[in-house]
């Protein structure tokens, strides 16, 4: 049934105590990478300020601040311990209400999940001296006193907030402090604060108690709450809701905002807390609902809820209250918008690649403007003059190129060898769990027919091919090809684009050679371990897939082991040559420099692409800017400088330049064609 605005479960108004927010639709707390010295510099607030002028109802931010020295900054944090967070915030208030948003903030004490060498090298602390693997303190058994320092602390962070011109907060239970008090897992004290779930509910109540004496009874205050810690020894389902009901009967809070799973592995947040592509959309939605119709008050929840369809679903059914659409609005932050205006279609998805969630954190794969306002407008400029554009290759660099000259006006054709756009896309989704990956072409192929592009694939233009256009600019986007030459034998070996579109054997032995860390060796070392090869996989680093985001590289760890895949580290290859009816591959130990050879009826090679850049140079000659892109107008936003004379302007972008990813390609296409 089509929807209207009037008639969109999303669309609908919610109240909030004495908060009406215009819509169901909200972002959740996370680290996004930009705090400045623990504070909401420019970059952090315009990042937010994006969602508020696309039309999101509440933005939440902050994720896991520090309320006490004790508890560091160990992965991009704020800090709510001391006052020089209030100006900032009140400046961050305004500027989301002036877009009719609300905002609130997460506030936290990490307990053992601190690292003891972080901040001021304060030992960290803990219910119980339980180590957390995955930031592994040894963490201190907090006393009587750390337990008043504590909550007086969450009080005085909470007054903070509200001093700040902040809506609400929320404090975060799993895998932290308070969570830890509350699981039997890390709580294994005997006194007040251990044993009986009256007592590991204990220094939580408390905490809520200081936050709302604090703050009083006109501020929002909410509880990110675990409903199942999923794990040997924690807390199930049916336990979490008794807890909840403690809670609820103190009075002190006003809504929950659910989550799934433990945090203190990498796996149990790859899997669990923050699902990647390779997990189903909204793996926990149903658990949530369960959730709310156990409790009283309202319920939010974010976890892949990724589409539309779905997040309009947990409204129309009942299961949330508000629905957390927090790395879809990373990937267009315009998401409500475009809902409001009919345009749902238009909706950049995300696709779950958790680029996000990398060390490059905020920015999106495929929306380079995200975590990047400051520099770069979400929205394309009309040209002063409308041009004639050829861009080729329909890659992501290319269909990016494309689709931003398109949004500029100028009359663009894209020509395309293949017969299907998507470029090196296309072999990337054909992995088990990243067939979503497509989103990214397809997104771009349905702009490029709203924008009038003329697509033109299955041809292999030449230099005359686009002269006898005569356009006033092109932009080369041929991509690579796989690099081989380098390797002593290399005719002996089969490519990683061969392993992954010629079908393969199903049987025999197999060497796999990882020379990027990225995502194509681990792929096809998966699709031939899959088909019944015996693989075994090598690589230069130290670790499997290593330039990946932490959940892809867990998933690919994982599949390693279910598939019995043997993996050589610091491996590096320096030769092959043929050996009887299969053939032998000469390794060099990177750290011990000890030379091995591994026989195996095929070798597979993944060393990245080398540019496949023949009509760039071609063109060089009649360009006016002699192929040159100017790196400093590039960085500071400006137009290319076209100081000579040509018949063109001629730029290249993605692997035709050098070899990267995905991100890396669009990245390039957006910035300079926003200017052309």
């Amino acid at each position: 049934m089509n929807q209207t605005p009037g008639t969109d479960p999303l669309l609908q108004p919610f109240r909030l105590k004495h908060l009406v927010l215009k819509n169901r639709i909200m972002s959740t707390s996370h680290a996004s990478g930009l705090e400045e010295h623990g504070l909401t510099g420019e970059r952090y607030q315009r990042y937010h300020e994006e969602k508020a002028k696309g039309g999101i109802a509440l933005s939440m931010f902050g994720g896991s601040s520090n309320v006490a020295p004790d508890s560091p900054n160990v992965f991009g944090q704020l800090d709510v311990g001391d006052d020089r967070c209030i100006p900032r915030f009140q400046e961050f208030a305004e500027r989301m209400h002036r877009h009719g948003a609300a905002l609130m903030i997460q506030i936290t004490h990490l307990g053992r999940r601190a690292e003891s060498y972080a901040g001021d090298w304060f030992p960290a602390i803990a219910p119980s001296p339980v180590r957390e693997t995955l930031h592994r303190a040894f963490p201190r058994e907090m006393d009587d006193n750390d337990i008043k320092r504590v909550v007086a602390a969450f009080g005085d962070a909470a007054w903070r907030c509200k001093q700040g011109g902040l809506d609400g907060l929320e404090t975060l239970a799993g895998a932290h402090l308070i969570g830890q008090f509350l699981s039997p897992a890390t709580n294994k004290r005997t006194d007040a604060y251990g044993g009986s779930l009256e007592n590991r509910c204990r220094f939580g109540l408390m905490v809520y108690e200081e936050i709302r004496r604090r703050v009083g009874d006109d501020f929002i205050v909410g509880f990110r709450f675990v409903i199942d810690e999923a794990m040997r020894g924690g807390l199930d389902f049916e336990e979490c809701v008794a807890i909840a009901h403690r809670f609820e009967a103190s009075g002190t809070l006003d809504f929950f905002n659910a989550v799934y799973g433990r945090m203190d592995t990498v796996m149990g947040l790859a899997r669990d807390n923050m699902p990647g592509m390779a997990s189903p959309i909204a793996p926990w939605l149903d658990r949530a609902g369960a959730f709310k119709k156990a409790v009283s008050l309202p319920v939010f929840h974010a976890a892949r809820i990724a589409d539309i369809a779905t997040a309009r679903h947990a409204i129309a059914e009942g299961l949330l209250d508000m629905v957390a659409m927090t790395r879809a609005h990373i990937a267009d932050p315009h998401l409500v918008a475009k809902l409001v205006a009919g345009e749902e279609a238009r909706i950049r998805p995300c696709v779950g690649a958790t680029h996000c969630m990398s060390p490059h954190r905020p920015v999106c794969l495929h929306n380079p403007a995200t975590g990047r306002e400051t520099v770069l407008s979400h929205d394309v400029d009309k040209a002063e003059t409308a041009l004639t554009a050829i861009v080729v290759g329909g890659g992501p660099a290319g269909l990016e190129a494309a689709r931003v000259l398109a949004e500029r006006g100028h009359a663009v054709t894209l020509f395309e060898a293949a017969p299907r756009l998507g470029g090196q896309v296309l072999l990337a989704a054909s992995a088990s769990w990243r067939r979503d990956l497509i989103g990214v072409v397809d997104w771009r192929v349905s702009e490029l027919a709203r924008l009038g592009v003329e697509v033109r694939t299955g041809m292999l233009a030449d230099a005359g091919d686009i002269k006898a256009l005569a356009p006033d600019i092109v932009v080369v986007a041929t991509g690579g090809e796989p690099d081989l030459a380098w390797l002593d034998g290399a005719n002996h070996v089969i490519s990683s684009w061969d392993a992954l579109t010629v079908s393969g054997p199903d049987s025999g032995t197999a060497i796999v050679y990882d020379g990027t860390g990225r995502h194509a060796a681990a792929t096809v070392a998966e699709r031939w371990a899959e088909a019944g090869v015996a693989v075994t996989l090598h690589a230069i680093d130290d670790a499997v897939t290593p330039e990946m985001a932490y959940a892809e590289r867990t998933y690919w760890k994982k599949r390693l082991y279910e598939l019995g895949i043997p993996f050589v580290p610091e491996n590096r290859l320096i030769g092959v040559v043929s050996s009887g009816n299969g053939f032998r591959a000469t390794f060099e130990n990177d750290i011990t420099g000890a030379v091995s050879e591994q026989v195996a009826d095929r070798i597979i090679v993944e060393h990245g692409t080398v540019p496949v850049d023949t009509v760039f140079h071609a063109l060089k000659p009649i360009s006016r800017n002699h192929g040159v892109t100017d790196l400093a107008a590039l960085k500071q936003g400006a137009p290319q400088p076209a100081e000579h004379d040509g018949d063109l302007a001629l730029y290249r972008v993605g692997d035709c330049v050098a070899s990267r990813n995905i991100a890396a390609a669009i990245y390039d296409a957006f910035r300079l064609c926003r200017t052309l």
